[in-house]
């Protein structure tokens, strides 16, 4: 039975409101939402039980379970799946209990004004999310559509690019998009100033790059020195064939284990959309350096364990993949991770002291995969002269857990 219904509203107020949503107010039991919004649809109900939301917004989740098989509506900005509260809601109720009715979102409005096409831009919110998310996005030519947790969102957003490098991007900010109070203003990130901006506004930003401006590409490889380490750290190419053997796929979760400066688990994220990750790692200075170096390349949502693998592991969800850059030969660490590991998971582990490569060629000959020595060399200064200096080199075994109902088959090896 449908029973929960969620009804965007936007600041055109109940004149657009569709039939189909007009009916739904009318004949609720119960009417949720911010004061604004049953303000505004004021005019199509009468005698109606109201509630308003609450802090933190599960307690109002929980009045919602109670009156389960109630008419209850609850009204939304624009589009209630765009970053809204269906989004919440669809976690605690089931589809089959739901009718949403979206109105037009603050990012298609947005974009109608631009005249920018939805799927050329990256949509994105800073409401109830760090700032640093938007690092990610910045680059050469990017087209960025942000709803505002704010009115000093615009100015934040404005200091970030310019502290980028980005200083002469252009910026928009539409506030009350829709409605009687609807305005604009315009300038670039370096010159921006001060403005009086309302709270509900969504920012276009058109990125330009300066001449100051470090491009960082969202493929494995980034530069050692995009991070801040301590000489723990998987190295440049070292960290693109890694990668390419992990897979990052949306969605999917790793775990890095023996994390160091955090490069692999930051680049896991940079590359698959929706993923997540947990950088394990025992020594609290690199701790720190995960932190900083999470949030400075834009996925500050990395989740970060202090303490010693295996054990820390323990509490952890079913990973995806899991990559062991430290640590191989800690007794039970291989076999911990690969009892862990989902159906069809990768496993990758990169070894440079003979005793972790003797880890590495009894776990080959235990799970089955391959095993890849990687030896990099690097053009450098001998006198007025210039050599090949090589680094030392890694072993790296790699391994796909095997999807099968079968329990007598134990994995699957690679290639």
């Amino acid at each position: 039975m449908k029973w929960l219904n969620i009804v965007g509203v936007g600041e055109d107020g109940p004149e657009a409101i569709t039939p189909a949503a007009r009916a739904l107010i009318k004949n609720a039991d119960v009417l949720i939402g911010g004061e604004r919004h049953l303000a505004l649809v004021a005019p199509l109900y009468n005698g109606v039980e109201t509630l308003t939301w609450r802090s933190p917004i599960d307690d109002t989740v929980a009045d919602i379970e109670e009156h389960r098989g109630r008419r209850v509506v609850v009204l939304a900005t624009g589009d209630p799946m765009s970053y809204g509260i269906g989004v919440t809601l669809g976690r605690h109720f089931c589809q089959e209990e739901m009718t949403v009715v979206p109105a037009p979102s603050a990012f298609s409005l947005t974009a109608a004004r631009m005249g920018w096409p939805v799927q050329d831009v990256a949509c994105l919110t800073t409401h109830g999310r760090p700032l640093d998310l938007l690092r990610l996005h910045i680059s050469p030519g990017a087209r960025l559509l942000i709803m505002s947790e704010d009115g000093k969102t615009p100015g934040k957003i404005a200091a970030l690019l310019t502290e980028l490098g980005y200083g002469p991007s252009q910026i928009k900010v539409y506030q009350h998009m829709d409605g009687p109070k609807e305005a604009q203003m315009e300038g670039t990130a370096a010159q921006w100033g001060k403005h009086n901006i309302a709270d509900l506004n969504t920012v276009a930003v058109q990125c330009m790059a300066g001449p100051e401006a470090r491009v960082l590409s969202r493929a494995s490889g980034l530069p050692d020195d995009a991070f801040l380490h301590d000489g723990q750290i998987t190295k440049r190419v070292v960290r693109a064939a890694t990668l390419a053997v992990l897979i990052p796929l949306p969605g999917q979760y790793l775990w890095d284990v023996g994390a160091g400066c955090g490069s692999v688990a930051i680049e896991w994220l940079r590359a698959a959309p929706n993923s997540r990750a947990h950088a394990i790692e025992s020594e609290a200075a690199r701790v720190d350096l995960i932190a900083s170096n999470a949030s400075a390349l834009g996925v500050p949502h990395l989740e970060i364990v202090s303490g010693n693998a295996p054990a820390a592991l323990s509490e952890l969800k079913t990973p995806d993949a899991v990559f062991i850059g430290g640590g191989a030969a800690i007794r039970g660490m291989i076999e911990f991770c690969w009892s862990a590991l989902a159906p069809g998971g990768r496993l990758v582990a990169n070894a440079i002291t003979l005793n972790s490569e003797v880890a590495l060629l009894s776990a080959q000959s235990k799970f089955g995969g391959e095993l890849t020595r990687i030896a990099v060399a690097d053009a450098k200064p001998i006198g007025a002269k210039h050599g090949w200096r090589a680094a030392g080199p890694v072993t790296q075994w790699s391994v796909t857990k095997a999807i099968t109902t079968d329990p007598t088959v134990v994995n699957e090896q690679d290639g």
